[in-house]
């Protein structure tokens, strides 16, 4: 089976949903070949076309056959590679981190509304409406949660990186660009997270 993946992804500065299986995918240690389509331009959904039926980014292109949505890219992944731990090995675990996972390609639509990505950005927020604060507790509470049950093994929400949290790296960034509330055990994940050598080189691209 051939480690080498190509991904049609938007601009890096603003694409939320092609970080994730990016970073899945660089983690896993695959050989990532990139497309990057501009985003916000009259020819952008026409340029998507030309590689994703959805019209929408990001895409997977890997030995012909062609994979769709941040979270199917990622599940792809981690049933091709199973030797990268995409995933953890204990069930119990896994079966919270689908869940946390789905959560988030779902729910927190107050925050994805209030504070889209912007990796080249710092605008803190001094107000949160209720809604934002809600979406804020829950993703706190899901990291406490996750850190504390199943983050004995390393520093991400399950001990070792799994696609939980490819899926939050997104929300990672916006808590940097907004300064919006972190606890302990937030800022400590953040801070792995942004300690991550393909993060780093996503950010160093977006500019």
């Amino acid at each position: 089976m051939s480690r080498d993946v190509t991904l049609i992804i938007g601009t890096k500065r603003f694409s939320s949903w092609s970080l994730r299986p990016w970073l899945a995918a660089k983690m896993a240690g695959l050989n990532v070949a990139e497309t990057e389509i501009a985003l916000r331009q009259p020819d952008t959904k026409a340029s998507i076309l030309t590689h994703s039926p959805s019209g929408k980014v990001p895409c997977l292109i890997h030995d012909g056959l062609v994979v769709w949505d941040s979270l199917a890219i990622c599940e792809y992944l981690a049933e091709t590679f199973p030797d990268a731990g995409l995933w953890p090995d204990d069930r119990a675990a896994r079966a919270v981190a689908r869940a946390v996972s789905c959560e988030m390609h779902s729910g927190f639509v107050a925050l994805r509304n209030a504070c889209s990505m912007d990796m080249c950005a710092h605008t803190p927020m001094t107000e949160l409406a209720d809604d934002l604060a809600a979406d804020i507790r829950r993703i706190s509470a899901i990291w406490d949660d996750c850190r504390a049950r199943f983050g004995a093994g390393g520093p991400f929400l399950f001990g070792r990186f799994s696609v939980a949290d490819a899926m939050f790296a997104p929300v990672v960034s916006r808590f940097t660009t907004y300064d919006l509330p972190l606890n302990d055990v937030g800022r400590a994940y953040c801070a792995a997270m942004w300690a991550l050598a393909p993060m780093q080189d996503w950010k160093a691209a977006s500019v």
